[in-house]
């Protein structure tokens, strides 16, 4: 009997009105919208920020995911 490997699914990001949203399978996980003046703003996990080029908006939600989903040692 031959045994199927799990394949991890990758979150993709996808192009929405002024910005981009982070899903993975149909549960969102974060976006960025375009604000004034050339500033993007993101959200994801919780937190929020606001910085000046796409790529960096993008790499933040990814890391505010990434980080959200472990447990951090609180007596150490």
């Amino acid at each position: 009997m031959a045994t199927r490997k799990r394949t991890r699914r990758k979150p993709t990001w996808e192009r929405a009105y002024r910005g981009h949203v982070l899903w993975l399978g149909k549960a969102r996980l974060g976006r960025v919208t375009l604000a004034d003046r050339g500033r993007y703003t993101w959200e994801a996990a919780g937190r929020t920020g606001a910085v000046d080029d796409l790529a960096k908006a993008k790499q933040a939600v990814e890391v505010a995911v990434a980080t959200a989903d472990k447990q951090l040692d609180l007596f150490r």
